[in-house]
């Protein structure tokens, strides 16, 4: 998690506009971050891992993501609480990583299919939740494998920042809903993605900017992509998308004992914006 500022001590990010090579689910984990320096850089021809490789560290994530404070306590509590009753409902968790939110979605009596781009995570989730959901492996960036009106409901959680352009995306989205179906996504609070490193970007261009995370020892490269609030909500609509509510979380009380520092932060500053969307015919 972030502690005390954005970036802690441990982060290291940069600017870059190269597009972003997968569109795995994004539940960020801010203690894991490296420090910033000036003097930083990434390049992937220098033998350096790609951005975003899920596949690359997928157990070691998986496990912090299980009682990490921006996930345990903050992100998925705060998702579950905005999609309410899906008791009965066919949802599709684009993005499922290891399967905590499908889980959690079975156990509230959803029929749950999950997608991801990486196929470690999807190895992952086929552990955790056995034979009770349909799992494949699927890039957001490609069309979705499923026939139009297959879901009722779509969770995007923590995915959609990892997207350079929101609008394919977001139309196979509003293609695989039934009519009145509905899209919960959250991602990268605006403020986070502009306020993060000096000098700022220019608040409403669709730039990038990378870092890295830390698992045992191992650091992995990450890039994720800015968009301003009014960008978001000018992809939502132009996918044919009603916006029912913008809503800015807290984390769960009882993280306060878990996780004091990062509570600390979540409870006083901004960190993942959460959208509630209604498919329009």
């Amino acid at each position: 998690m972030r502690q005390d500022t954005l970036l802690g001590e441990n982060s290291a990010i940069f600017d870059d506009t190269r597009p972003s090579s997968r569109a795995a689910v994004l539940e960020l984990d801010f203690e894991k971050m490296i420090s910033m320096t000036n003097e930083h850089q990434f390049s992937e021809a220098e033998g350096q891992h790609r951005a975003n490789d899920y596949d690359d560290f997928a157990a070691a994530y998986s496990a912090e993501n299980d009682d990490s404070l921006a996930n345990a306590y903050y992100e998925r509590p705060a998702m579950l609480a905005l999609a309410g009753d899906v008791s009965g409902r066919s949802v599709l968790d684009a993005g499922c990583g290891s399967g905590s939110l499908g889980s959690e979605l079975l156990d509230r009596g959803a029929t749950v299919t999950g997608i991801d781009a990486s196929s470690g995570m999807v190895e992952l989730a086929s552990q955790r939740l056995g034979d009770g959901i349909d799992l494949r492996v699927a890039d957001l960036n490609d069309p979705l494998p499923f026939c139009d009106g297959a879901f009722d409901d779509v969770i995007a959680s923590l995915v959609l920042h990892y997207l350079e352009d929101w609008g394919p995306t977001l139309s196979e989205v509003r293609r695989v809903l039934r009519p009145g179906g509905r899209l919960f996504a959250s991602v990268d609070h605006p403020t986070v993605a502009y306020t993060i490193q000096e000098s700022r970007p220019d608040y409403f261009a669709n730039t990038s900017y990378e870092f890295e995370w830390e698992f045992g020892g191992k650091r992995v490269p990450m890039r994720f992509w800015r968009k301003s609030l009014q960008q978001m909500l000018d992809a939502f609509a132009s996918a044919g998308f009603r916006v029912t509510s913008i809503t800015e979380p807290q984390p769960l009380p009882e993280a306060r004992e878990v996780h004091p520092d990062g509570f600390a932060h979540f409870s006083s500053a901004p960190g993942f914006l959460f959208f509630g969307l209604e498919a329009v015919a």
